[in-house]
Order: structure tokens, then C-alpha cells, then sequence
């Protein structure tokens, strides 16, 4: 009698386990957090956070690659694709903290043995669930899923422009920084004229682009990998990115006339020119470029904002 072809979700969850990794690849991850968390708690070291979040990905990238032994071209591209965002990403952070001595993202939880251990647990979540596609494509069953296709090319050119534009935005944030003359300013130079999250558009973007290689092989219950999107877009546009680095600067330039109208002018994550921008309305503002209302929050003071747009002549002040 012929057997019956069965689809993945019905073979059983210790099969799919066992086919894909997944049950290695959440300890390798939980192993990898808890330690750092236990460096980061015991020393008071900043240092090693954003690291830990970003050689991760490698190291899932790396392990789940040489464990299928099966060396596809997808297989080989996206290794390297999330290698390179990896360790470009994590040299850069950890230089950063390096130079800047200290987190202060961490100032009011460092001290709470359960609110820091809640945040390394949310990166190892983080971690697995962006990680999802890279884990699927290097699965040994899918190494034979044909040529490169359109998916494929479209979403390699997804994650080169969005690397290319998180790396530039990175570089002109840090340079600008560095620059003295600059302390008490807020960075609009470059790619930050356009945009007031441009690095985070570069992140979205290019795991977009993982997310749409990984469309060319999997069926079934391997889906799952829509998380890996859902899950940064979120975590980046409602929860700990810009939600938290617009409050921070609403705190610290809120009151300033020339900050208010950068805001005012500026798409808070699209690039997208500030004279267009200025004149849409607000909702095309909210439903189209992400201009959410809680991006807008007064700064501590609870100082008047600027409610009339300067003339068309007026000039702005850009720091």
C-alpha cells in the first residue's frame, strides 16, 4: 500500500522540531541571553547588551547553516546576508557604548533584578522570532527549493537597501555626535533630514528582504516565519524604538521652536522630503508615513508647543 504524503504540521511537533532546529536554536539563545544577562547583572555592564542581541543572530545564522550540511545558494546568500548585518551591527553598538561609557536606557531598571532579567528574556524572544526565516531557509528539506527566483531577487535587493541605509544613517548619527560642536543638538543631517528614524527603516527593510527569500521555500506550518516581520515592525514602531526615542527627545528639546518644526516637517520613519511632508495632512501623515499620535507627547516640562507654521520665507534653524 502506498504511503500517504503527509504535510509537515501533521507529522508530528517533535518532528518539526527536530527537522528545523527550532528546539536547539531557542536554547542556543537562551544560553547565549542568560549569560550576558548574568555579565551585565553582576558587573553593572551596559557594554555587552546591544552585542549579545546581534552576534546572536549570527550565531543562529552560522549553527543552523553548518548543521544542514546541505549548502544551497539560498542557504549560502542569507548566511551571509545576516552575517554581515550582524557583525557590522554589533561592532558598531558595541564601539558606540564603548565611547559613550554607560546606557542610560537602562538607568531605571538596572537596579530591578526582575525588570532586567524580564528585558534579556524579550531579546532572546526577539532574537528567535526575527530569526525564524534564516532558521527555516538553512533547514536541510529546503535546500533543493530551486533556482533564485523573483521573491528571492526582490528580497535581496530589500536587504541591500535597507543595510545600505541603516549603515549610512549609523554613520551620520556617529559622526555628527562626535562632532563638539554639535553637543545639546539633535542630528538632521544627511539621511536624519528625511527621516527621524532613518536607521530603523534600514532595519525593517532589510529583514522585509529576509522575510521575502524565505517566501520562496516554505509551505505549510512553516509560515510561521511571518512573525520574524510582524515582530520587528512592532517592537520598532509601537513598543522600544521610536515610540521611546521620540519621548526622549520630546523631553530634552520639546520647548525649542526650531525642534518642534524639525518634528513638524520631518516623516518620523519613511524618507520622504520635508517640504512634501509639512504639507500633507495628518491623517494621510498617520495612515500612509506612521506619523502615529503618541509619537507627539509633551516634554516633562509641559511647555507650550508651536501650534502656527512658520511663513513660507521664515527660515528654520536645523541642528
Amino acid at each position: 500500500m502506498m504511503c500517504e504524503y503527509m504535510p509537515p504540521c501533521s507529522k508530528g511537533a517533535v518532528f518539526i522540531i527536530d527537522e528545523y532546529n527550532l528546539a536547539l536554536c531557542a536554547i542556543v539563545t537562551l544560553l547565549m541571553q542568560t549569560t550576558f544577562f548574568i555579565i551585565a547583572a553582576t558587573c553593572k555592564f551596559d557594554k555587552v547588551t546591544d552585542f549579545a542581541g546581534g552576534s546572536n543572530f549570527v550565531v543562529l545564522a552560522l549553527l543552523t547553516f553548518f548543521l544542514a550540511g546541505t549548502y544551497g545558494a539560498r542557504q549560502i546568500a542569507v548566511t551571509v546576508f545576516v552575517c554581515a548585518w550582524g557583525f557590522r551591527l554589533s561592532g558598531y553598538l558595541l564601539y558606540r557604548i564603548i565611547k559613550i561609557g554607560e546606557d542610560n536606557r537602562f538607568d531605571e531598571i538596572r537596579g530591578n533584578f526582575l525588570k532586567f532579567a524580564g528585558f534579556w528574556f524579550f531579546q532572546a524572544v526577539w532574537v528567535f522570532s526575527v530569526s525564524l526565516p534564516v532558521i527555516f531557509i538553512n533547514a536541510a528539506k529546503n535546500a533543493e527549493g530551486g533556482c533564485f527566483g523573483v521573491l528571492d531577487i526582490i528580497g535581496t535587493v530589500f536587504f541591500v537597501i535597507g543595510l545600505v541605509i541603516e549603515t549610512v544613517a549609523d554613520m551620520q548619527k556617529f559622526s555628527f555626535r562626535n562632532n563638539a560642536e554639535n553637543k545639546g543638538k539633535w542630528c538632521a543631517v544627511g539621511l536624519w533630514y528625511w527621516s527621524r528614524h532613518p536607521n530603523y527603516l534600514g532595519e525593517i527593510t532589510l529583514w522585509l528582504g529576509i522575510f521575502l527569500v524565505s517566501c520562496s521555500v516554505v509551505i505549510y506550518c512553516e509560515w510561521v516565519v511571518v512573525i520574524s516581520p510582524i515582530f520587528i515592525i512592532c517592537i520598532l514602531l509601537f513598543v522600544s524604538g521610536v515610540p521611546m526615542l521620540e519621548q526622549k527627545s520630546d523631553d530634552r528639546y520639546g520647548c525649542r521652536a526650531e525642534y518642534q518644526e524639525y518634528k513638524r516637517q520631518t516623516s518620523p520613519i519613511l524618507l520622504c522630503p520635508p517640504r512634501l511632508y509639512r504639507s500633507l495632512p495628518d491623517v494621510v501623515k498617520c495612515l500612509f508615513l506612521c506619523e502615529f499620535p503618541f509619537y507627539n507627547l509633551k516634554p516633562k516640562d509641559e511647555c507650550k508647543p508651536i501650534t502656527a507654521a512658520p511663513t513660507e520665507g521664515q527660515s528654520v534653524v536645523r541642528a
